[in-house]
């Protein structure tokens, strides 16, 4: 795709650690050379038996209860009120998954998945930055993220003016209309890849400007980078997948309720309670 199609995304990527073409290499897009495994995580230094025992035994606590009402029974555990050190061992032993996200109004929300699939570190900032919420969260994905899609988006954008040089824009606007005023909780997506489409710098300008990106951002670093952010519509979202060279390789608009990269399932969701407890009991020292 022509370089001057791209457009900013609001979170900062890390690459995965490119790779190389050689000499003699046809001149292509690269694909992406790293993907994200699963890294057990580690425990800060200097901190007493004690308090990682008590850690061990309220990240248990909550994996019990987790498991208990299921993958999407969005079991909560509340880290707010929790001393200083306390927290940061949680933070450490929960570790970083692939797909963060951040919310611009009308609350602030940061969304961490841990390194353990379905659970989730979830953070609510006021203005002034004191913490509002921060907990740990079981499900597909942080509910705050969703809701804030629908509260900051509307349920019909009317059509934009269409510039000379525009192609298929028009045809494109009226699809997406359509199909976002008929989505319904339990629908598949509908995804529309303009990479693989006919479509002018003036269609994709027209696009861009219409539908704009709005206050949800969400990255999933997996194989290459996923960025993700809603749209001006309901349910309408910006899907572009990018590899390790930090190049556009796929450019789509996805209707959906969120859109299915981001979320994570419940097989791996079971995975990690599995591993979770095997860490947990590995953190347990003598005192």
């Amino acid at each position: 795709m022509n370089p001057s199609t791209m457009r900013p995304f609001p979170i900062s990527v890390v690459a995965m650690g490119p790779g190389s073409q050689g000499e003699e290499a046809p001149d292509y897009l690269p694909m992406p050379k790293g993907m994200e495994t699963f890294s057990q995580p580690r425990l800060p230094d200097n901190v007493a038996p004690e308090v990682v025992n008590r850690a061990a035994s309220l990240v248990g606590a909550y994996v019990d209860e987790a498991e208990k009402v299921g993958f999407a029974g969005g079991a909560t555990l509340n880290l707010r009120d929790l001393d200083a050190t306390m927290r940061d061992v949680i933070n450490q032993s929960m570790g970083f998954g692939e797909v963060s996200a951040f919310t611009t109004a009308p609350q602030h929300w940061r969304v961490q998945e841990t390194a353990f699939s379905g659970i989730w570190r979830v953070l609510q900032v006021a203005d002034d930055g004191a913490m509002v919420v921060d907990r740990l969260e079981t499900g597909d994905i942080p509910a705050a993220l969703t809701e804030t899609m629908l509260a900051t988006a509307t349920a019909d954008l009317p059509p934009p003016d269409y510039p000379v040089g525009c192609m298929n824009a028009q045809a494109l606007v009226e699809e997406i209309r359509m199909q976002a005023a008929t989505w319904k909780p339990g629908d598949a997506a509908h995804v529309i890849n303009l990479t693989l489409l006919p479509v002018s710098d003036a269609d994709l300008d027209t696009l861009y400007g219409w539908l704009g990106h709005r206050e949800v951002s969400i990255l999933s670093r997996g194989y290459g980078n996923c960025r993700i952010t809603s749209t001006r519509l309901q349910n309408v979202w910006w899907v572009q997948y990018f590899n390790s060279m930090d190049a556009l390789i796929l450019n789509s608009i996805e209707v959906i309720g969120m859109p299915e990269v981001a979320l994570a399932a419940d097989e791996d969701f079971t995975d990690s309670v599995e591993r979770l407890r095997e860490y947990l009991d590995m953190m347990v020292e003598p005192v």
